[in-house]
């Protein structure tokens, strides 16, 4: 029989989108609630003294004022660049060949690869973060590396092999061919073991022909159970690059679209400069957009129409875009969020930003029926937040008449130290061994 955990606490709860419904039906805060976990699965959600007395045989985790809210899900990562976080001074083409490209050049050492997998992994821990899409280099030893730390954590994770056949190094170039036998071997390998999901993944246009897109997009069709994963409309210059590089396309999107590489599980990074056409089409067909805000401005892109897109009902997760993003937080994920959508004039509400870094992001990545809520049957990946981690935060929650007006300086002000437990399907993280 497996053992019963109760965690009490203050429960975020989530039952729709509060950027489609009224935010006050969709989502609350149970001041007094309690998340009861049955081994890996969140098995009752309630008030903590009914909880309490039905199940007087499980063991308590009183969290006192803290909120209890499904664990972060980072919708777009890149684990190789941990370590060029926060570099100086370029924007997107110049930053890829004068940091990322070189960076991801030493992963094709399986050792390094392991040591960054594990490193980010941990990192993105510390921060709340319990699920995160990420890209892997051209090498498959770095999806190996990024899978098998993430299950010594018993992480429920989303990643791919990078795939670029032009502009880009030597030693960072595959071909249709390869690109197509090294992603079906690894998708063989990985998805659906475990708690492991792949996703097909060219790096975006400029660095696929046309042969490898269409080679991606034939696997794809082969396996429609799996993501696919990209970037579109980042920057001007890079849309530009892109007409310049496909003259036939329509737009950005359609030199996806013409190698059969859109649809409901396509999954588009940043979209910040989408034509009406782009966005007429990723609605009707699905696919899901990834707000990236700490890397759209510190990369200078711009700033995402996130109000405008999710008007649209279009599947919106949010990312901190490691490491073209400035942090590993998703609470400064939201923050940037808030930020960049106050300069569009919209004023987002705590409970749309934490609905977004978590039931949002799940969404995004098709596992809403898995993660990102506290409900009976979900898995426990569960983040619980200190509303008064730091002295700063802790004199501003102190003035709040409401639960979100507590919520809301952690947001804007938290980072690691707001994160007081981490639980990963039913455990409280602990020390792991990266072997």
């Amino acid at each position: 029989m497996n053992t019963k955990t109760l965690l009490l606490g203050q429960t975020f709860e989530a039952r729709g989108n509060p950027f489609t419904r009224p935010r006050q039906d969709v989502t609350s805060v149970n001041s007094s609630g309690g998340v009861l976990i049955q081994g890996t699965k969140i098995t009752e959600v309630g008030d903590a003294s009914i909880l309490r007395r039905n199940h007087p045989d499980a063991e308590v985790q009183d969290y006192g004022q803290h909120l209890i809210c499904p664990g972060f899900v980072d919708a777009h990562v890149h684990y190789p660049q941990t370590a060029i976080i926060a570099s100086w001074g370029k924007q997107l083409i110049d930053w890829l060949n004068t940091y990322t490209f070189p960076e991801e050049m030493r992963l094709s050492d399986p050792d390094y690869a392991r040591t960054i997998a594990a490193r980010y992994l941990d990192l993105a821990l510390d921060h709340g973060t319990t699920t995160m899409c990420s890209y892997a280099t051209i090498h498959p030893a770095s999806v190996d590396a990024f899978f098998e730390q993430a299950a010594l954590r018993n992480m429920r994770t989303v990643a791919g092999k990078t795939c670029m056949d032009r502009n880009a190094p030597d030693g960072l170039r595959d071909t249709p061919q390869s690109a197509y036998d090294d992603s079906k071997a690894l998708l063989r390998k990985w998805h659906g073991k475990g708690r492991a999901h792949y996703a097909i993944t060219p790096r975006f246009s400029p660095t696929s022909t046309p042969e490898q897109l269409s080679a991606l997009g034939a696997l794809w069709a082969e396996h429609p159970d799996c993501l696919m994963q990209t970037h579109i409309s980042e920057q001007l210059p890079e849309i530009a690059w892109v007409q310049a590089l496909y003259p036939q396309a329509r737009d950005y999107l359609d030199t996806y679209e013409a190698h059969g590489l859109i649809g409901a599980r396509a999954v588009f990074g940043h979209a910040i400069h989408l034509e009406p056409r782009e966005i007429d089409r990723i609605a009707e067909t699905g696919g899901a957009l990834i707000h990236c805000p700490t890397s759209n401005s510190f990369i200078g892109s711009g700033l995402m129409d996130l109000a405008g897109l999710a008007a649209r009902a279009i599947p919106l997760g949010l990312a901190t875009d490691t490491g073209g993003g400035s942090s590993f937080s998703m609470l400064r994920t939201m923050a940037a969020a808030y930020e960049i959508a106050q300069l569009r004039g919209t004023a987002l509400h705590p409970a749309q930003l934490l609905w977004l870094a978590t039931a949002g992001s799940a969404r995004s990545l098709h596992l809403e029926n898995r993660i990102g809520t506290l409900a009976p049957g979900m898995e426990a990946d569960i983040t619980v937040l200190d509303l008064a981690a730091t002295p700063a935060i802790a004199q501003r929650a102190g003035e709040a008449e409401t639960i979100w007006e507590a919520l809301f300086p952690t947001i804007m002000m938290g980072d690691d130290r707001a994160i007081a437990n981490v639980w990963i399907a039913g455990s409280k993280r602990g020390p792991v061994s990266s072997g």
